[in-house]
């Protein structure tokens, strides 16, 4: 790998990240998407979209090597992860974790965030799961038109984990490594 650096995301960025969004998600996403969750997110990578959200103050992170937009990690309200992609050709050299890391970082920082969320692509859950995030099965939450699985992430561990001991509890799941 090249040289990594990552900055925050300017307006002036949105067509850079249409692009690369665009790419990732047509190439690991989209097959597993029915027709109105890939209108969705065309919608939601649009380039005016990005733009608009970057000028609403949604932060993306972005990763570059050598010059070249390699990875992007969106955040809402400080703690809700709507974006992490890493272009194919990056994928598997560490740009995922050091951008997860610098994310968590900057949100706790800003706002003092104990508990991220976000929602996976079948694909994407084992790295997600190797970041210490597990399945949130929330039956208060209702399903979106993109077909995701939710999924948190406690920056101190699992809460329950100091009161339960079910083995079955996603907690103890991904302490299992599962």
């Amino acid at each position: 790998m090249g040289q990594l650096h990552f900055r925050l995301a300017h307006v002036d960025d949105a067509a850079a990240i249409a692009l690369l969004a665009r790419r990732v998600v047509r190439r690991w996403i989209v097959a597993e998407q029915p027709p109105e969750g890939v209108r969705a997110l065309e919608e939601t990578l649009s380039t005016p979209a990005i733009r608009e959200r970057l000028r609403a103050g949604q932060r993306i992170h972005l990763a570059f090597v050598d010059g070249v937009l390699a990875g992007l990690a969106a955040v809402r309200d400080d703690s809700h992860v709507s974006q992490f992609l890493v272009g194919t050709r990056y994928q598997g050299q560490g740009i995922g974790r050091r951008l997860w890391s610098r994310v968590r970082r900057d949100c706790m920082r800003r706002a003092g965030t104990q508990v991220f969320t976000l929602n996976a692509s079948r694909g994407a859950m084992p790295f997600y799961q190797r970041l210490g995030f597990v399945r949130d099965d929330d039956p208060q939450r209702k399903p979106g038109k993109v077909v995701a699985t939710p999924m948190i992430y406690w920056v101190d561990g699992c809460p329950w984990s100091r009161v339960s001991h079910d083995s079955r509890h996603p907690c103890a799941t991904a302490r299992r490594g599962a």
